[in-house]
């Protein structure tokens, strides 16, 4: 017997019964960044290999170890996208939209692919939301993109269960300083460095201020800070951020050893963990990369973004039981029908309150069924009300409106009053 088929380990289904919290978390996050003035950008899910190698960087844990990266039929290297801000950076310099100082505030939602272990709240496949800012230089639209993140905690319920850690790596001058400084006192003590941070302190050093070793974070204690090495341009800016989040009264940790998994980021970086996900404490992610597009061939373009994981948030969500009640009801008013004369009525009625109250969730009985079979199947679908149609509503050009959650008695509505019943008991429901 041949094996039977099911989804590749790390790349999940997401269920009927899972997607209302998706579609609730999508759905708050888009209304946020229309308010917000971002616009939505849609790239492809396959890039040319080279475009991670040159953005992210060839020394880096994702393009060392993590990419999908396979030959097409042309020949050329193709890479799953394993994070966004390349792609989108791609996307702008190929069609000149940043061209001129024009100044772009872009998001785009959607899969990335990384081979990790997988593990709750890391997957193979997952989720994202990310915002990049192009052509402001500023501490303002830094304190924007956490301004707006904390006021999404706020909406979703979940901003006791969120802390904000903060960073700054200065330009890539003051970056070179430290890095020198660093390797010198780490060197010094190779012998007492896990295997993967001794491997590190010759390609990415600074990724070792973001080991999980306890010895090496002992050895670390004593290391140079980069708050010593940051340059008057570099420390005026994040001054100025902090000010901004003082003034909002968004509070926060500075975290000097916070410095992001990838080769471009310079200045801000910030990070949004929580301690309620286990091992998986970072939910929202970003910074500043003010040479990315000039390395990745533009001219040189101030830059800005984060990421959020989605798979993470709805966990964080379901964790901490702020999902709202509705969300999990997909029908608001269930009609059964009994009779092929009634079947014909009730779709036509139900179209006609449909024209009346758009946004009623209206589900129809199909399949016919006795009056059992589809009250039966009203109850499962979750609705407030049950509408009934058999020959006495014909009759008298009625319709049977019967209460499926708590109190109520069954009352007759007629055909051209029912759309605003409708509209009352819901709403009140």
């Amino acid at each position: 017997m041949s094996k039977s088929l099911q989804a590749i380990r790390g790349m999940n289904d997401i269920l009927p019964e899972q997607t209302p919290v998706w579609r609730y978390f999508e759905g708050t996050v888009s209304r946020l960044l229309d308010n917000y003035g971002y616009k939505q950008i849609r790239m492809p899910i396959v890039e040319f290999t080279e475009l991670f190698k040159r953005s992210i960087g060839e020394v880096t844990d994702i393009v060392e170890k993590e990419m999908y990266t396979f030959e097409d039929r042309n020949g050329d290297s193709l890479t799953l996208r394993p994070e966004g801000t390349a792609a989108c950076v791609r996307a702008v310099l190929e069609y000149g939209i940043t061209g001129g100082g024009q100044v772009q505030k872009l998001w785009y939602i959607g899969p990335m692919f990384r081979h990790e272990r997988p593990q709750k709240g890391r997957y193979r496949q997952f989720h994202q939301i990310g915002l990049e800012v192009f052509n402001l230089d500023g501490p303002d639209i830094d304190a924007e993109l956490i301004v707006l993140t904390w006021r999404l905690w706020g909406e979703l319920g979940i901003r006791d269960a969120v802390k904000l850690e903060l960073n700054s790596l200065g330009t890539s001058e003051s970056r070179g300083r430290y890095r020198e400084a660093l390797v010198e006192y780490l060197s010094a003590h190779h012998d007492k460095l896990d295997e993967d941070s001794q491997r590190r302190l010759k390609t990415n050093p600074l990724r070792v201020l973001d080991t999980k070793n306890a010895d090496t974070q002992a050895v670390l204690v004593d290391a140079p800070k980069m708050a010593d090495y940051l340059d008057d341009e570099s420390r005026a800016h994040f001054e100025g951020l902090k000010a901004r989040l003082d003034a909002v009264g968004i509070p926060y940790v500075l975290n000097p050893k916070l410095v992001r998994g990838l080769d471009y980021y310079s200045k801000t970086v910030f990070e949004w963990v929580t301690d309620k996900l286990g091992a998986q404490g970072t939910v929202c992610a970003g910074g500043r990369y003010d040479g990315l597009v000039e390395q990745m061939g533009g001219k040189p373009t101030p830059g800005v973004g984060f990421a959020m994981g989605i798979e993470r948030l709805v966990l964080l969500l379901e964790t901490l039981e702020q999902i709202p009640e509705e969300i999990s009801r997909q029908v608001d008013v269930y009609l059964c029908a009994f009779g092929e004369e009634a079947e014909l009525a009730g779709l036509a009625l139900a179209e006609r309150v449909r024209d009346q109250l758009p946004n009623l969730r209206l589900q129809v009985n199909a399949g016919a069924g006795s009056f059992k079979s589809q009250f039966k199947k009203a109850d499962k679908s979750g609705a407030l009300y049950a509408l009934i149609l058999g020959d006495d509503e014909m009759a008298q050009q009625v319709v049977g409106f019967k209460p499926l959650r708590g109190q109520g008695e069954q009352q007759s509505i007629a055909w051209d009053a029912l759309a605003a019943h409708l509209a009352t008991c819901v709403v009140q429901g």
